[in-house]
């Protein structure tokens, strides 16, 4: 089955083998939505049966902790754990800084609650994940289904003053109806192409009336992960400033390629 991955998908997954080992015995793990946070979550699952690794996982999406059960991971709700002593999730960009944007797969509202309640963040990506400024990745801003159309329009008259390349916004569809997130709202996807000041961008956008939150991750992530088509992984801790690389050999026989389709 590894044979077949591309190499993209060889990316994801060294990288998500590799974040598990900032997970220990007795923690509560926040399990990240996505593709990528698929692979983690399948490889917890996997030391949770053959290594006996006692965790509990806050899922940030009902999809995630469907597979988090289905793997045999206990999970329990952000309320129960108070805290989380490591949030593990993928991203859709980031930057020199550690800077995100998330949201592709319409979970960033629980996904920023969660990655803000962790004493630590571990985002896994891809190489082809980083860029000099963010903003190329569509950003998603969750906003409540009343008049959403009023705050599309509210939107792309503020993007005339931000310091963007693209001011277009448009409702994410799933098929003929609008996408509906776990929460019961809406997402705009904001096609900036560049974004000057993130944080700026992260501040008043959850000024406007109508948003509930935005997909940008500022000063949130600790740790990235990144992985890449022949193996080699490389780990950058923001606070320590340091940069580590490693290898991860395919194994043919891996449990995790038997039924996992991302």
């Amino acid at each position: 089955m590894t044979g077949e991955l591309s190499p993209i998908d060889k990316a994801k997954f060294v990288a998500a083998k590799r974040s598990v080992d900032f997970v220990e015995d007795g923690m509560r793990v926040g399990l990240g939505t996505g593709s990528t946070a698929a692979w983690m979550v399948r490889c917890l699952g996997e030391l949770v049966r053959e290594d006996s690794l006692k965790i509990r996982g806050v899922p940030t999406s009902t999809r995630t902790a469907e597979l988090a059960r289905e793997v045999g991971i206990e999970v329990i709700s952000l309320d129960e754990a108070r805290w989380i002593d490591v949030t593990i999730d993928g991203a859709d960009e980031f930057d020199g800084n550690l800077n995100l944007i998330k949201g592709g797969g319409g979970a960033l509202l629980q996904e920023k609650i969660v990655a803000t309640a962790s004493d630590q963040m571990v985002v896994i990506t891809d190489a082809g994940k980083e860029v000099e400024k963010l903003g190329a990745f569509p950003l998603p801003v969750e906003v409540i289904p009343f008049g959403w159309q009023t705050t599309k329009s509210l939107i792309e008259e503020l993007l005339i003053s931000m310091d963007v390349l693209g001011r277009d916004a448009s409702l994410r569809m799933n098929g003929s109806r609008p996408f509906v997130t776990d929460e019961g709202n809406y997402i705009l996807d904001l096609h900036l192409g560049r974004i000057g000041d993130a944080h700026q961008m992260a501040m008043v956008l959850n000024q406007m009336p109508g948003v509930v939150e935005n997909g940008l991750f500022i000063d949130i992530c600790d740790i990235v992960v990144v992985g890449f088509g022949d193996g080699r992984v490389e780990t950058r801790d923001i606070n320590d400033g340091t940069v580590a690389e490693d290898r991860l050999d395919f194994v043919e026989t891996d449990n995790l390629f038997s039924d996992l389709q991302d």
